[in-house]
């Protein structure tokens, strides 16, 4: 071959390379502040034998080297949801979240050289691993990886290791080029289309992260605000306090879909971190936790969608409660939480909160559940 050809070649191989196949090139900026936000403070916690109960069901029979089973009853239920032993990058994050919250940090090392292993998309963490192809999803779910790097942060911080603070601002960095755009924090990012969600779902603003890592520049400061508002301009009223599922970024239009719960709690709970959950808000959760009727679904209205419960929302309560100094409350959702936990020795699912009927224990809710004892 050509010597010139030979050098053009070689030109063209390295541009593409340094163009990361089309993808701008994350700058690392690492937060010189602290970040005691992301981490639960509060000491209101006991019951520690249901804890210990809790965490060994988890260890022994969800927590796998790959991740973690999205249930432990394996029957393959037909739906696009994950079921059985597929695996989902937010329960990954969520006991990442515990072992850096526990100071268990071996296990969270090893935990999360795993993660990488099995989920890592390069910029992004796939949203989940299909049991029986063992395939990873195109997409992510942009709430697991700021998940995964607020475990990340907290680790660090707890250890004073710069070399996971690093790996915090970089995760976050590369998020950047796919799924954050400056002010939007989109639902997915796609990397076999190369293409983003039109929806912002507003649970996925993990408002205390956001404002961590975003704190490098003024630029980015003003993303956090917008971010900040975007949020805050999606609550539904004195007459029903939670917020709007999403903003669609091509109607310009919030959503007006039935909430889960779950993620309208974890809205609620991305405010109370940073001190911005409403009076109002606060006061229909404890009248929910009073009357043990947090249901499942709601309208934008606020008329029930669907009258079953979980357990996993009455760990989110708890968790708004701890952030928000209410200890009173905390305890009480936590009590609901602890009624159904198996404690018949002879249970396949004996520690778990699940139904022994069909041994159904999901790890969102045990997960949720053990994050939640903590505070």
């Amino acid at each position: 071959m050509d010597k010139k050809i030979i050098f053009l070649v070689l030109i063209f191989a390295s541009i593409f390379t340094m163009s990361g196949c089309g993808q701008k090139q994350p700058q690392i900026k690492v937060p010189k502040g602290d970040a005691n936000n992301l981490t639960i403070a509060t000491r209101y916690h006991q019951n520690n034998q249901n804890v210990e109960l809790l965490h060994d069901f988890l260890e022994n029979s969800m927590v796998q080297k790959a991740g973690i089973y999205t249930n432990f009853n394996n029957e393959q239920k037909k739906s696009d949801k994950a079921t059985g032993h597929d695996m989902l990058s937010e329960s990954s994050g969520l006991w990442l979240e515990y072992l850096a919250q526990t100071h268990q940090n071996k296990a969270f090392r090893e935990f999360y050289q795993h993660t990488k292993k099995y989920f890592d998309q390069g910029r992004q963490f796939s949203y989940r691993i299909d049991d029986k192809t063992k395939k990873k999803s195109d997409v992510n779910a942009t709430i697991d990886d700021l998940r995964i790097i607020r475990a990340l942060q907290i680790y660090a911080q707890n250890t004073n290791s710069e070399k996971y603070r690093r790996e915090a601002a970089k995760r976050f960095a590369m998020l950047q080029t796919t799924s954050i755009h400056k002010d939007r924090v989109l639902d997915f990012y796609d990397v076999r289309t190369k293409k983003t969600s039109n929806k912002s779902s507003l649970a996925y603003y993990d408002l205390a992260t956001l404002k961590y890592f975003e704190s490098v520049s003024k630029k980015e400061r003003d993303y956090y605000q917008k971010q900040l508002k975007l949020v805050k301009q999606g609550y539904l009223g004195d007459i029903f306090p939670l917020y709007a599922p999403n903003y669609n970024w091509k109607t310009n239009q919030y959503g007006t879909e039935n909430l889960n719960t779950s993620e309208a709690l974890i809205t609620v709970l991305h405010l109370a971190e940073i001190g911005k959950m409403k009076t109002e808000t606060a006061n229909w959760l404890e009248m929910q936790v009073d009357n043990k009727k947090l249901y499942n679904s709601y309208t934008t209205a606020g008329a029930i969608a669907d009258h079953s419960q979980s357990t996993g929302n009455y760990a989110l309560a708890a968790m708004i409660f701890a952030r928000s100094g209410n200890y009173k409350y905390y305890q009480k959702a936590m009590k609901l939480v602890w009624e159904d936990q198996v404690q018949n020795k002879k249970s396949e699912i004996y520690g778990a909160l699940g139904d022994t009927k069909n041994n159904d224990a999901y790890s969102f809710n045990n997960l949720l559940a053990l994050l939640a004892s903590q505070s």
